[in-house]
């Protein structure tokens, strides 16, 4: 259970979230508009076999989610895996995970703002993006203000509507191929393995990205009502996300031929137009509009706590770590939205692929995460006895061997990602060099107090 030092650095929150609220936020965050627009970059690298890319995804999520799920009920804390690096392995391995992922997150709420813009043109393409982008943010920046138990259930039910929305389609897209409606497209266009058997490897710095959300959940720990709330929240999060994912892919791969991946329509419409679904265009729209906006809302929440908590463990500037009547710390939310402005600036005026640089440092931010909680976790597990294993709240089956195993695989997706593209080696390795920078400019300021 947490010591008195996490429970005293975070005095102030509110414990009100259940696991199902706690679930539908990381669920909300992790559902991005990339699968929903059909964007099936993996598609185009493995053909059908991108299926087993998926599985292999899930696997290393499973990792990541019994990791994080033995660690967040043991330290629950908005900190999270800042918190489990500062006890189990240094103050820059903590430092490291709550700045970056700080920063990956709350560009990811701008990129998803500028999209909610993008997506009103659909029915109102006289009006420009910025109004649509201050509207928005105005509503989010609302909704966090509240107190936790409000706001959890205002994403509950926000991020249920993509959620409710992905499992028609799989039920439509199964019903589609098995009534025979749609020909199977699994082997029609040069076999399962059209790109050879060594492509659903390739393909998995975007199937593993796309699991990236699971980590919400140790953040909402910081304000759930108890340990085994943490832990059931985390084994919803993990099915949700592995059943959603596995059931889109497995349809989407069925639906549409993997040669017309990335330049064909949204397959999730595809499936909708097939059934003759009126208004099938206005109703996607609005799926990808609320799905955005879900998102954006998730990351804000989850990037105040961060912020919140760099503040509160002296990383950041003091005054960041206070909260207002609701427990909600907003002058770290109002920080947080720094990735409104900065999307904005970015999309209209920086040079081309900025923002792309920018986007894909965010992705490694968040995989900062993974690293560093798989990392404590084996650590954790090392100082561990037999009976102090048996008394976790939540227990992983596999252990500290399967926090190894995740380790590997993470660090080599990193690795494999950086290695394919010079805008992911690049950012990468900017964004950890500008933090380890950062940390020991900072450090050398606490010292000198």
């Amino acid at each position: 259970m947490p010591d008195a030092d996490e429970i005293s650095r975070e005095r102030g929150l509110h414990h009100l979230l259940n696991a199902g609220q706690m679930a539908m936020v990381a669920v909300g965050g992790s559902i991005g508009t990339g699968l929903l627009l059909g964007s099936a970059a993996a598609i185009e690298v493995a053909g059908p076999a991108v299926i087993l890319s998926f599985v292999l995804a899930a696997f290393v999520n499973w990792t990541v989610a019994m990791a994080l799920g033995e660690l967040a009920s043991t330290h629950p804390a908005a900190g999270s895996f800042g918190t489990y690096g500062d006890l189990y392995l240094n103050q820059w391995a903590g430092f490291i995970a709550r700045a970056g992922y700080w920063a990956a997150i709350a560009i990811s709420i701008g990129a998803e703002l500028v999209a909610s813009a993008t997506y009103m043109r659909f029915w109102f393409p006289q009006i420009p993006a910025l109004p649509w982008v201050v509207i928005f943010s105005l509503l989010l920046l609302g909704v966090n203000l509240w107190d936790v138990a409000r706001f959890g259930r205002f994403e509950f039910w926000f991020a249920m509507i993509k959620v409710v929305t992905i499992a028609v389609f799989v039920l439509l897209g199964a019903g589609l191929l098995l009534g025979g409606r749609v020909p199977a497209q699994y082997t029609s266009q040069g076999g399962f393995f059209p790109r050879g058997v060594w492509a659903p490897l390739l393909a998995m710095t975007f199937s593993l990205y796309t699991f990236g959300g699971i980590e919400f959940v140790a953040v909402t720990s910081g304000e759930s009502r108890s340990a085994l709330e943490v832990a059931k929240a985390v084994r919803i999060t993990f099915a949700m996300l592995a059943g959603i994912y596995l059931g889109a892919i497995v349809v989407l791969a069925g639906v549409m031929p993997w040669t017309l991946a990335g330049v064909s329509e949204s397959p999730f419409v595809t499936v909708f137009r097939s059934v003759k679904l009126p208004g099938a265009g206005h109703v996607m729209n609005f799926v990808v509009l609320t799905a955005a906006l879900s998102g954006a809302n998730a990351a804000l929440y989850i990037s105040s706590r961060m912020l919140f908590s760099l503040a509160r463990t002296g990383w950041a500037p003091a005054v960041l770590g206070q909260l207002n009547a609701a427990g909600s710390p907003k002058l770290a939310l109002l920080a947080s939205s720094y990735g409104i402005l900065a999307a904005l600036v970015l999309e209209e005026w920086a040079p081309a692929h900025a923002f792309e640089y920018i986007l894909r440092g965010a992705l490694f931010g968040m995989m900062l995460s993974w690293l560093v909680s798989l990392a404590a976790h084996i650590s954790f597990r090392r100082g561990l006895g037999p009976e102090a294993i048996s008394a976790l709240p939540m227990r992983s089956p596999l252990g500290s061997a399967g926090s190894v195993l995740g380790l590997l695989l993470v660090t080599a997706t990193v690795l494999k990602g950086w290695w394919d593209s010079r805008v992911n080696l690049i950012s990468g390795v900017t964004l950890l060099l500008g933090l380890t920078l950062a940390y020991f400019l900072i450090r050398m300021r606490r010292e000198d107090r």
